[in-house]
């Protein structure tokens, strides 16, 4: 098993227009966990080894970032440049390609509420400390951003979603559901993962806008404790509108080589960029990157 590439291509974002998001509905009271099928228990097995694997070559870290990982104002414009104005993925002939490409700034204007919704296999207890772990994350995006967001208690307009193999392969009129006129390449793409994508995000606007109205996370319920949170941190903050990684970013969540597992502060900057009021969404890179520059400049003092 080669379990780099496992952990290289952990997370994917896909944007598009949908029609608008249904109203909101109350969470539906969850039976009793079932028992999960044997596909579901071999991927549960498998990524306990990536991420033992992980571990032990001393990636995945939970420090944010330190001394050995300085960056200067210019790498951090250049960061925020690649991750916030590029797409990882493009469609192509009804299927999701990775391709980098040049794209605009998007991002949410209206008020954000999380949901969180779980397959029917995943245990109460879990259940509570996934709540938990999202709840404290939130919080933690609102700050960095300065936008409203919060925990509901239903769907909301991000709904994360914790399912196992035979659930997410099977979400897909659920997905129609929550995102009315969901592009069929997107369904395809959760429907069938591969294995070495561990989560992933979509996030959709309306018609030509570059505004976000809908977001749906899918995390994998097979994941250890580390992985999943290190999903809940990746999916969540480029569900935001930090869409696309760069092998350049470091110490970043948005960087395919799993250094660091949790958002670090490096990350909350590219968030604090995003969100800035001289930014609009629909700005290109060119139009944003001289902006950019000044926020950093007030950000960092022009230091490393």
């Amino acid at each position: 098993m080669i379990v780099a590439a496992l952990a290289l291509a952990a997370c994917e974002e896909v944007t598009g227009p949908v029609a608008p998001a249904p109203p909101e509905q109350p969470e539906e009271p969850a039976p009793g966990p079932k028992e999960p099928s044997e596909a579901s228990r071999s991927a549960a097995r498998h990524y306990a080894r990536v991420q033992s694997d992980l571990l032990a070559r001393g990636l995945l870290r939970r420090d944010g970032g330190g001394p050995d990982t300085p960056y200067s104002d210019r790498q951090l414009t250049e960061n925020f440049v690649r991750i916030a104005l590029f797409d990882e993925y493009v469609s192509r002939g009804g299927r999701l390609v990775a391709q980098q490409s040049e794209s605009s700034l998007r991002r949410w204007e209206q008020p954000i509420r999380f949901g969180l919704r779980f397959g029917e296999t995943v245990p109460d207890a879990q259940r509570a400390k996934d709540r938990a772990n999202v709840a404290s994350y939130v919080r933690r995006l609102g700050r960095a951003t300065g936008h409203p967001m919060s925990m509901g208690t239903g769907n909301g307009n991000f709904t994360v979603l914790m399912l196992n193999e035979d659930e997410r392969a099977a979400i897909g009129p659920e997905l129609q559901k929550l995102v009315p006129g969901i592009d069929r390449a997107a369904i395809r793409t959760i429907e069938n993962l591969p294995r070495d994508t561990l989560c992933l995000v979509f996030a959709t606007t309306t018609a030509n806008s570059s505004v976000y109205t809908r977001a749906v996370a899918i995390i994998r319920a097979e994941h250890p404790d580390l992985l999943r949170l290190s999903c809940i941190h990746e999916e969540l903050a480029q569900g935001l509108g930090l869409a696309n990684d760069s092998p350049e970013a470091r110490p970043s969540i948005f960087n395919d080589d799993e250094e660091f597992g949790l958002l670090t502060t490096h990350d909350e900057q590219l968030l604090r960029i995003l969100y800035d009021d001289r930014l609009e969404p629909g700005m290109t890179a060119i139009e944003a990157k001289p902006i950019v520059k000044k926020i950093v400049a007030e950000t960092m003092g022009g230091g490393v």
